[in-house]
């Protein structure tokens, strides 16, 4: 695929916002503190191709107006020592690229990842300073036949995923001409950002530790360089329900209430990596959960709160268990993880943080080559769902978009839970492993259903 790049220009906020340090909060500064891309593709109506720059047009202008209210994407991430971040509320802007491509839409297929994408999603230098990079780099790329693609890059120290949804889809609304659906709320002090620890934590916080390393490792370099791939992997609504039964169906009597289609299909991930992987008995292994603690505190956070409120938990086990007791014992140690998060979990974790002399070691510096941060590739996962997100239906004027996913997706044991497009009920894995464990991964998948 050819994509030639016909401009690169910086995108300011409309109107003068405020300036100042805004303080993160310590959810902000841990786990991935790179940029996350996703990219929509679209099938724009006739009318909204010509003039050739009604799209281009569109989008700068809303996104110009976008930054107003969300001010703090349009500014700077800085060091202030001991591992730790602020950002400068400066107005400097975000990138906007545009290129065009003499490929077609149909020539995607069912747009699953492929090394083509790496043309469609600007790409980050993380060698230059930190200040220096944008928040959000923006692509729209024009393709022969008439359809785009749009690929949206988001710093996640700034955002987590509910956060990101919340800017795009009000950057949506202001490019069809409708008011603020719900503003943000920028005081991240509702997390004690900025504030010193209140106590020692009473809580033993293991999800911010590294998790295990292969039995006879010393360190995970060895597993970091290994070649990866990609595969999108698709259930139908029959064989959900399928994996739910069969994680219900010898659930101890006491539970509360059956397993859900994250805990559900988490545990089988895990199963089935474990056997991919040909663990022995004994293998430690670890899956991260993501968890927004949004409406997990006493108080719930305010509505529109922009900022990072998820908390990393993980689950463990040896892999021995969970290969050879059914998916119930799986789904049993991620509920047990996800159960914890509550008020006193949520502010033990952010005291535990703020007692730290340096945050560098809890930070997943996200990029190919990097061996820093935590590893949750073998023998660990991290099962992320995208379930309850609104993904999709970004409609900027010309319609909804025909396909949305990941972008670039190369770590090996990330792995996304997200709905189909259709809105049928399936669910779509996708999923990133080591390129020697893949195809026994694909077939205990469906296998074992």
């Amino acid at each position: 695929m050819v994509v030639s790049l016909k401009n690169c220009c910086t995108v300011k906020p409309a109107e003068p916002t405020w300036n100042g340090p805004q303080p993160l909060s310590e959810l902000d500064q841990v786990g991935t503190t790179t940029h996350v891309s996703t990219i929509y593709f679209y099938r724009p109506t006739q009318n909204w191709l010509s003039p050739p720059d009604t799209i281009t047009s569109t989008l700068k202008e809303s996104l110009s107006k976008a930054l107003v209210p969300f001010y703090p994407i349009a500014g700077r991430l800085c060091w202030i020592g001991k591992g730790r971040l602020q950002i400068n509320c400066n107005a400097e802007g975000v990138q906007f690229f545009e290129a065009e491509s003499e490929s077609k839409l149909e020539d995607f297929g069912d747009f699953s990842p492929c090394p083509e994408y790496e043309y469609l999603i600007p790409s980050v230098d993380y060698s230059v300073p930190i200040h220096e990079m944008p928040l959000l780099l923006v692509q729209l790329t024009k393709f022969k036949c008439g359809g785009i693609s749009l690929s949206l890059l988001v710093s996640h120290a700034v955002v987590d995923g509910p956060s990101a949804l919340h800017f795009f889809s009000e950057w949506t609304r202001i490019a069809r001409g409708e008011p603020l659906g719900t503003s943000p709320f920028h005081d991240r002090r509702v997390l004690r950002a900025g504030d010193p620890p209140r106590a020692s934590p009473c809580i033993d916080h293991e999800g911010f530790i590294q998790p295990p390393l292969l039995l006879g490792k010393l360190d995970s370099l060895e597993e970091r360089k290994k070649k990866t791939s990609v595969a999108m992997l698709k259930l139908t609504k029959t064989q959900v329900e399928k994996l739910k039964k069969m994680a219900n169906e010898d659930q101890s009597s006491d539970l509360e209430r059956g397993y859900t289609r994250y805990e559900t299909l988490a545990g089988h991930i895990w199963r089935c990596a474990c056997k991919a992987r040909k663990h022995g008995n004994e293998q430690p292994t670890a899956l991260g959960v993501c968890v927004d603690s949004r409406r997990r505190m006493s108080t719930p956070l305010p509505i529109g709160y922009f900022g990072n409120a998820t908390l990393d938990v993980i689950a463990t086990s040896r892999a021995g268990d969970l290969m050879s007791k059914p998916l119930s014992y799986a789904s049993s140690r991620i509920r047990e993880a996800i159960k914890k998060v509550n008020d006193e979990f949520v502010n033990s974790g952010i005291d535990f943080l703020k007692n730290q002399p340096d945050l560098t070691p809890f930070q997943d510096i996200h990029f190919v080559g990097s061996t820093q941060g935590p590893f949750y590739g073998n023998p660990n996962l991290g099962v992320v769902s995208w379930l309850t997100i609104p993904i999709y239906g970004l409609d900027f004027g010309w319609g909804k978009e025909i396909y949305m996913g990941p972008g670039t997706h190369d770590f090996d044991g990330d792995s996304l839970v997200l709905p189909s497009h259709d809105g049928d009920g399936s669910l779509i894995v996708a999923l990133c492993l080591q390129v020697a464990h893949m195809d026994d991964f694909k077939k205990h998948f469906y296998e074992d259903i």
